[in-house]
């Protein structure tokens, strides 16, 4: 059955090359006074693209205030800095130039500075209250990956007691998004390899729910994971490719903007929890965390569905039926890991360079399950903590 869904969108996207000096101008239409830009280490730095927004804010008639330092899993701690900024400087926009990091923390950032309460922001991430606003936020995409460009979501991680944790609230969506997928290009092969897992993960979640389903949106699903998969492909060979990056940073942006879930019941994403337990804890990127994990999962999953895994063999990753839909789900998982290792992600939590002991796969399983009512988490299957256990020590 299909499921009932509102489609909301209101990023207004501007994409190709160039579009990062139309930046000013989409800031100072939506009428703000001060902006905060914010970013990441010294890549922006170094290829000029720092320089090339502040004149274009400049041009524009926009002040500013700086502040970078952005890491991967973006830290709690600095959201904190970036909001005691803001209310002293007056700063009503976030700019956010950068990768999904970047964008996730000027998202937390924007929930802190219009906190009229002037509580703790990681109480929206530990769902103790609600955000009631929301300053506004725009992007200057850096890395095809995350989606945050156009999605109500964000993740920090607090460092202080090592727990990632994301939040969803449609107050955080981006007003605007600049897309130029040259801008793309000087990212080390590892990073791109990244992205583009995280870009299909994000559909996959969708995919593999344990609801209703909507033909429309299936083929769409399956076109753009087909799309990410022959472009990432090309892009391990020709990483200057421009159509390949551009296939790929739009396929990140409709990932995750809700389209790819239209009629379904939202997705699994057990996935996506199990691996921010890994990256809490060890620091890994989150797009090869999803890679190490993910075979796992399905493995200890695909038996609830069967015949929606063998789709996914069939209309995603190309093959040919088996004699059974078990045969065939199998297959396609195996698949999926293949084009892992072609990208050369990590199939397992080993080759992510980390050696989990013991105790500690059972801290994660069990953090990850007490994020949930009742807890357990996914639809596809309900995973317990000791589920959740069970796929870690398989995935080592």
């Amino acid at each position: 059955m299909i499921e009932d869904f509102t489609y909301y969108t209101p990023t207004k996207v501007v994409f190709g090359r160039g579009a990062e000096n139309k930046t000013g101008e989409l800031v100072a239409v939506l009428g703000c006074k001060k902006t905060l830009l914010h970013y990441g280490g010294g890549s922006a730095e170094r290829t000029g693209l720092l320089g090339r927004i502040r004149e274009s804010l400049r041009e524009a008639g926009v002040s500013f205030v700086e502040l970078g330092g952005v890491v991967p899993n973006p830290r709690l701690s600095l959201v904190n800095e970036g909001i005691e900024l803001c209310r002293r400087e007056g700063v009503d926009f976030i700019l956010a130039v950068g990768g999904g990091s970047v964008i996730d923390s000027a998202k937390a950032i924007a929930y802190g500075a219009a906190d009229e309460e002037r509580g703790d922001v990681w109480d929206f991430y530990a769902r103790i209250r609600v955000p009631r606003a929301c300053l506004p936020v725009g992007s200057v995409l850096t890395i095809a990956a995350a989606g945050s460009e156009m999605s109500c979501s964000s993740v920090i991680t607090d460092e202080a007691t090592g727990t990632k944790r994301g939040y969803g609230n449609d107050l955080c969506r981006p007003k605007f998004a600049v897309m130029n997928p040259e801008l793309t290009m000087t990212l080390p092969a590892y990073q791109t390899a990244c992205g583009c897992v995280d870009i299909l993960m994000h559909t996959m979640e969708r995919w593999f729910g344990g609801g209703g389903r909507m033909e429309l949106t299936d083929g769409i699903a399956a076109a753009l994971m087909r799309t990410v998969i022959r472009n990432a492909k090309i892009l391990v060979s020709e990483p200057e490719n421009y159509d390949a990056r551009a296939e790929v940073m739009w396929a990140g942006s409709l990932s995750h903007n809700g389209l790819t879930g239209c009629g379904t019941d939202g997705g699994d994403w057990a996935t996506h929890q199990l691996e921010h337990e890994i990256g809490a804890l060890f620091d890994v990127a989150h797009g090869a965390g999803l890679a190490a994990v993910w075979g796992s999962w399905a493995r200890y999953v695909y038996k609830e569905n069967p015949a929606r895994f063998a789709q996914f063999a069939t209309e995603v990753m190309g093959l040919q039926p088996a004699a059974t839909d078990e045969e065939t789900a199998l297959a396609g998982i195996a698949a999926m890991e293949d084009f892992y290792r072609e990208l050369k992600m990590p199939v397992t939590i080993r080759e992510l360079g980390i050696e989990p002991t013991g105790a500690q796969l059972k801290e994660m399983a069990e953090k990850c399950a007490a994020k949930f009512e009742g807890g357990a988490a996914g639809t596809m299957k309900k995973l317990s903590a000791e589920d959740m256990e069970r796929i870690f020590r398989a995935a080592m």
